[in-house]
């Protein structure tokens, strides 16, 4: 079986890392596009990366409101890895559903996270049937992430939402240093507290699931999470 074409879009230590890592998962990278070279999407043109297979998009938020429609014309399907856009989701969703494009849209693609978020809506059900347990979640990333709380952060305290946690869910977020990222739920009740808590050591578990996401998305059409790439 011949090797999976990527375009990377964002080509900072995140899109680095795809690249490093590509070999692994039987991916070659055809190219990349960035602030450089795709400005005004003059990379994104009619006619280039005819024989790439999926993009994997690790750039901003304005960057990805832009490129997703561009992609989608040139019937490229998308592995997002960018945070931020939620504003933005319908509009983004219209674009999938009207040009049958195939899209992968994660918060965050760790493995651990997504069994994590599956593991604090079950933890919503339990500690939402009891009448004292408080909740709360606080996430750290390092100092140069924008977005706060995080999409990840928020994702969790949907899921909290969706278990059956009705009462207040007390968000908190930290930046500093050059932590890559940890999120902790936790439940706080008169003489005892619970926490659950996800802690990523590198970058490298967010290019890791991107790269599994693209080889999931090989002949798929609509939009899809990690969730479903993991089978769950």
């Amino acid at each position: 079986m011949d090797p999976i074409r990527l375009l990377l879009l964002g080509h900072g230590r995140m899109g680095q890392l795809v690249e490093e890592l590509a070999s692994q998962y039987d991916c070659e990278v055809a190219g990349w596009l960035d602030e450089t070279n795709n400005t005004s999407g003059e990379g994104l043109a009619a006619g280039r990366w005819s024989g790439v297979d999926a993009a994997i998009d690790f750039s901003t938020a304005a960057a990805l409101v832009e490129n997703l429609p561009r992609l989608a014309a040139l019937r490229i399907n998308t592995v997002i890895g960018t945070t931020g856009w939620q504003a933005h989701e319908a509009s983004l969703r219209h674009v999938v559903e009207q040009t049958g494009l195939g899209v992968v849209a994660a918060p965050n693609f760790s493995t651990g996270v997504v069994l994590l978020e599956a593991l604090v809506e079950y933890a919503g059900r339990l500690f939402g049937a009891q009448p004292e347990p408080g909740a709360w979640v606080h996430e750290l990333h390092h100092a140069r992430k924008v977005d706060a709380p995080s999409g990840t952060a928020l994702m969790l305290q949907k899921a909290l939402v969706r278990g059956g946690f009705s009462r207040p869910i007390d968000m908190s977020s930290t930046r500093a240093g050059y932590i890559p990222g940890t999120h902790t739920v936790g439940f706080d009740a008169p003489s005892e507290t619970v926490t659950l808590t996800h802690v990523a050591r590198d970058r490298a578990t967010f290019a890791r699931g991107a790269l599994q996401a693209a080889r999931w998305l090989q002949g798929r059409r609509g939009w899809f999470t990690m969730r479903d790439v993991l089978g769950l």
